[in-house]
C-alpha cells in the first residue's frame, strides 16, 4: 500500500471518529497541544521513552480530573525531526456542553506533561492560545459546517501525513505513530443534547 493510501485512509477513519463524538455531543472542544522536549533533552530522548511518557500520561488521565474529565476523544502523532527530536501533536476532544475554556485546558494539559509526565524536561505549544485566521479547533457547534471542515482539512490532514513520521526510530514493531482513541457507541438523540 503507496503512503497516499494510508494517509487517506487515516484521514477518513479519523473523519469518521470524529464524525461519531459529534453525532453522542451537541458540540465539542477541540484542544490541540504540541507536546515535546527542551533542549538539550529534546535531542537524547528516545521514541520510547517518549512513547513511556505519553502511555503514563494517558494512563493517568483518570487520575487528573481537574484536567481530563470530560475528555471524550483524542487523536495522537508521534513525530521526529533533526531540531526538535521526538514530539507529539495532540488533540484532546472535550464535551463542549462541559468544558468551555480551550486555551485554558491547553495550558493545564501542557503544564502537566512538562512538570509533572517529564520531571521538567518536557515543552509544549497550546495551539489554542494561537490566533488562526481559518480556525478549526476550539469550541465546534455540531451545526457548525465550516469551522468543521477546517478541522478535517487543516487539522486532521496535518496529523495523519506520514512525514517527519516516527517510523525510521521504531525499534519495536507494534510501536504506531498515529493512535486515536476507540470509535464511540452511539447514544442516540438521547447523549446529545441541543443547546
Amino acid at each position: 500500500m503507496t503512503t497516499t493510501n494510508n494517509n487517506n485512509k487515516r484521514i477518513d477513519s479519523t473523519k469518521q471518529y470524529i464524525n461519531s463524538l459529534q453525532d453522542n455531543y451537541s458540540k465539542i472542544n477541540v484542544v490541540r497541544v504540541d507536546l515535546g522536549y527542551k533542549k538539550p533533552y529534546s535531542s537524547e530522548i528516545t521514541l520510547d521513552e517518549a512513547t513511556n511518557d505519553l502511555n503514563h500520561m494517558m494512563k493517568n488521565k483518570r487520575g487528573k480530573p481537574m484536567i481530563f474529565k470530560d475528555n471524550i476523544g483524542y487523536v495522537i502523532k508521534k513525530e521526529f525531526t533533526l531540531d526538535r527530536g521526538v514530539h507529539i501533536h495532540g488533540l484532546f476532544i472535550y464535551d463542549g456542553q462541559k468544558v468551555e475554556k480551550d486555551a485554558f485546558k491547553g495550558d493545564q494539559i501542557g503544564t502537566y506533561w512538562a512538570k509533572e509526565i517529564t520531571k521538567g524536561k518536557g515543552s509544549y505549544h497550546n495551539c489554542n492560545r494561537n490566533k488562526y485566521e481559518e480556525n478549526g479547533i476550539g469550541m465546534i457547534d455540531h451545526k457548525d459546517s465550516d469551522k468543521r471542515k477546517i478541522l478535517d482539512e487543516k487539522v486532521i490532514s496535518y496529523l495523519c501525513k506520514d512525514e517527519q513520521d516516527v517510523g525510521a526510530l521504531k525499534q519495536n514493531q507494534k510501536e504506531r505513530a498515529f493512535t486515536r482513541g476507540i470509535m464511540p457507541k452511539s447514544k442516540g438523540n438521547k447523549g446529545r443534547p441541543r443547546g
